[in-house]
């Protein structure tokens, strides 16, 4: 009779086990833009954001969750609800990786804009503080780099918002992954000219969608999202310890 009832006892705990195995599942959320967000499949469509190859990086155990959506900054993704809906999402023990200033700097964009040192430095702020509220871990990005050349030189496109990002990750102790920096060195390794690679960059006819040829210095082609999500997995190995055993070597 013991017998019977102990078997019973372990029979009736094995789905509260597998359910607790299934909810082990830690989730890297994206909050960001276009450099990040996931791109069609779609025929004649080169363009590709580093976070949606992410997910080939990684092993069981760790999902990622690409929140991030073309043309949003820190001001409108919260405007749009998107930035609640990954608080909807949110457990404990989560971590959610916020890359914004692309678009937060464009002043004829009032739904977006968000100056550097005020509204911008406001607005991650609070991110942080919502995130840590729910027991998240917030980390830090700085945008990658324009490529802009002048003279043979890589001109810096983003003045004072990757320095308010640093200064952020710094002040509320939030690791940073200084994509800025690590982009930077590598486009000026490519050069000027073989890095057009790394962006949007076609012939006329190249592809069907662009007839009439691209030259986009900010968005990413499939060459560049692999190399930039590199950098980015390197990062996050070396600054976010707690995620460092659920990448791929």
């Amino acid at each position: 009779m013991k017998k019977i009832k102990l078997f019973m006892i372990v029979m009736a705990l094995l789905p509260l086990s597998y359910c607790s195995q299934s909810k082990s599942t830690i989730v890297l959320h994206l909050a960001g833009d276009s450099t990040m967000a996931n791109k069609p499949y779609t025929p004649s469509n080169p363009e590709k954001g580093w976070g949606q190859v992410l997910s080939l990086y990684v092993n069981e155990g760790l999902q990622i969750g690409n929140h991030a959506v073309n043309g949003r900054s820190t001001k409108s993704f919260r405007d749009e609800g998107r930035w609640q809906q990954i608080l909807d999402v949110l457990n404990p023990g989560d971590y959610v990786l916020i890359q914004f200033g692309h678009n937060d700097q464009k002043e004829k964009s009032p739904e977006r804009y968000a100056e550097a040192n005020t509204d911008y430095r406001e607005n991650l702020i609070r991110f942080v503080e919502e995130v840590r509220e729910k027991q998240g871990n917030p980390i830090l990005a700085t945008s990658i780099v324009r490529r802009k050349f002048e003279d043979g030189e890589l001109k810096d496109t983003h003045g004072d918002y990757t320095k308010v990002v640093r200064e952020v990750a710094s002040e509320l102790d939030v690791p940073l992954l200084d994509l800025e920096d690590r982009t930077r060195e590598m486009v000026k390794t490519f050069g000027e000219e073989r890095s057009k690679q790394l962006y949007l960059h076609y012939l006329p006819g190249e592809y069907e969608r662009f007839q009439q040829g691209k030259e986009d210095n900010t968005h990413l082609s499939p060459t560049g999202a692999f190399k930039v999500c590199d950098l980015a997995v390197e990062e996050l190995k070396k600054h976010v310890p707690g995620l460092e055993g659920y990448f791929k070597e």
